[in-house]
């Protein structure tokens, strides 16, 4: 019994004992949950971005009475009109006069819009530092950010119509491309209205709002690929049901159809499009279905580029349908509808902007020798001994390895890849100007006046002299096409030949039609022009274009159950396979 108590005695030491060591030592799970919070808000702090970091130390001030690019909106009760500005927002009356500014500072504002009972507007700003979308008091007081995106783009935004809704262009999220989003004015992640995979491509923009809330009217892009020097036009109005999810095309225009505005009692649709290389507005009565020009040409549109700020500046109806309101050359316009009598409503702005420190650097001008930053097209001379090549588009010849460099000709245009003659004597090389076009031209190796050999200018490329010396090959293509796009696959390679013309000047004769993806050579054969034509391998054929055969193609894996294999450009591991002949 004595052992038993003592033996309980104990074991209540011991454990009030360890109670005391827990009770009194740092716990570890707190020391890690608090270790945790500490290091997330070291985190946060090091992440906040200082809202529009730039100090500014200048201002610019000045009264203007136009400007470029305004995207503008009539208030519901006609009264007045809110319109961008060199990016601040400002108020004007409908009749025109002095325009007050209700959004000062270095943020850019843009693409204003009146809700549509007339208490709030919204806007795009970067005052958080990225661009958002923002609303205010049609004064520009109390402004509040609808969205907290980064690295995201957004184009016109828009009130729904019964005010509880923004609907807006946005870019920079899944899943991908330009899609329409709707945010509650309270704010909110937003809902993707038009992100399934079959709209992927839509990237629709400018949206708009008729009579009918139930569709959304929009931009839609009808083709994929790069915007920049386009050559055909990919821009068609569509709609959006909001019923059912749907989405249908509404114009087939030329010269794409843009940036839709509908009246607010739903008989009037006007849409921009191009004619003529200018822009122009439309008007299409949506009773009839029945299209006409309202006015042109106005503000050029911005089809060829990024379209950062929408295809054409934001327009608006007068709330009684019977105007557009909207702005060209410089002045913002009033355009009855639809004969398209066109009204200035002028208006002037007293302009303050603040701008950052002014970015200005000393360098210093080299007066002596100048040092070429770029060897073009270098050749060696058939005995080694010399080096032709281009540089500041002017072409040299030196003695090789370690010769001074010595100006062979002296075109005023630009001299470009040199080709020695077989005896080394003389250079044959190609001209260019953007005015005249270009020649093939001749010159002694030593420097004299340099002697042009054809007789049309063209865009002249890549020349060689032929084993005998008696011809000069070289390739030929119009100036306009190979200026835009040089490269083989594009508008310029689809028009190239390789011509021949006597090494002393003369006619060029047609060997055939050039893919231009190598530099045409010869072998040991005279009578054979060599050149590597990518898929197609190292070809051969005659000075009349004949008797082509392929001796080495590149090509890389073969799929088992592909007829042939793939590219060299697109595989991973290459073999090379000489062809008979």
């Amino acid at each position: 019994m004595t052992d038993r108590r003592s033996r309980w005695v104990r074991m209540g030491r011991l454990s009030f004992a360890l109670l005391l060591i827990w009770s009194f030592a740092p716990s570890r799970g707190f020391s890690s949950a608090q270790e945790k919070q500490e290091d997330k808000k070291e985190a946060a702090d090091k992440d906040k971005k200082k809202e529009l970091p730039l100090e500014t130390d200048r201002t610019i001030s000045f009264d203007t009475a136009e400007g470029s690019w305004i995207s503008l909106d009539v208030a519901p009760d006609g009264r007045q009109i809110v319109f961008e500005l060199l990016g601040d927002l400002y108020t004007v009356p409908i009749e025109g006069g002095a325009a007050k500014r209700i959004t000062p500072g270095i943020m850019f504002d843009s693409q204003p819009r009146f809700s549509p009972d007339g208490s709030r507007i919204v806007f795009l700003s970067d005052r958080s530092g990225d661009e958002n979308i923002w609303i205010a008091n049609p004064d520009g007081s109390a402004p509040k950010a609808i969205t907290k995106g980064k690295n995201t783009r957004y184009w016109s935004p828009e009130w729904t119509p019964d005010g509880k809704y923004i609907i807006v262009s946005r870019s920079g999220a899944p899943p991908g491309g330009t899609q329409l989003w709707l945010y509650h004015v309270d704010g909110g992640s937003g809902v993707n209205l038009t992100g399934s995979e079959e709209r992927r491509q839509l990237n629709p923009l400018g949206p708009a709002f008729g009579k009918d809330d139930r569709f959304v009217y929009f931009t839609e892009r009808t083709a994929a690929g790069s915007v920049y020097n386009q050559m055909n036009f990919r821009w068609q109005l569509g709609v959006y049901d909001r019923h059912t999810g749907e989405n249908f095309r509404m114009s087939d225009e030329l010269g794409s159809a843009m940036r839709p505005v509908l009246s607010p009692d739903g008989r009037w649709l006007v849409y921009a499009t191009r004619w003529d290389a200018q822009t122009g507005l439309r008007v299409r009565d949506l009773k009839s279905g029945d299209d006409s020009w309202l006015i042109y040409p106005v503000t050029r549109d911005d089809q060829e580029s990024a379209s950062t700020r929408d295809l054409m500046p934001g327009s608006s109806f007068t709330p009684d349908s019977k105007a557009l309101i909207t702005s060209f050359d410089g002045r913002i316009w009033r355009v009855d509808v639809p004969s398209g009598e066109a009204t200035a409503i002028p208006f002037s702005a007293k302009v303050e902007q603040k701008l950052g420190p002014k970015v200005q650097f000393e360098y210093p001008i080299d007066e002596g020798p100048v040092r070429a930053q770029q060897i073009r097209y270098p050749r060696l001379s058939p005995d080694g001994t010399k080096l032709a090549f281009t540089a500041l588009d002017r072409l040299w010849v030196m003695d090789y390895p370690s010769g001074k460099a010595r100006r062979v000709s002296s075109l005023d245009a630009g001299e470009h890849q040199p080709a020695w003659s077989p005896d080394g004597k003389s250079i044959a090389f190609v001209s260019w100007s953007d005015a005249d076009g270009g020649h093939v031209y001749r010159v002694a190796a030593d420097g004299e006046a340099p002697q042009k050999l054809t007789q049309i200018a063209s865009f002249y490329s890549d020349p060689v002299y032929s084993l005998d010396g008696q011809r000069i090959v070289v390739v030929r293509g119009p100036r306009e096409e190979r200026q835009e796009d040089f490269s083989p696959q594009g508008r310029g390679g689809q028009a190239m030949e390789l011509v021949w013309l006597p090494a002393g000047g003369g006619d060029t004769t047609l060997i055939t039609p050039f893919r231009a993806q190598g530099r045409p050579h010869f072998a040991k054969d005279p009578g054979r022009i060599y050149a590597w034509e990518g898929s197609r391998g190292l070809v051969s054929f005659r000075f009349d274009g004949t008797d082509r055969k392929t001796h080495v193609k590149v090509t890389g894996y073969k799929n088992p159950n592909a007829e042939q294999p793939t590219n060299a450009s697109e595989g991973a591991s290459y073999r090379c396979a000489r062809q008979p002949g």
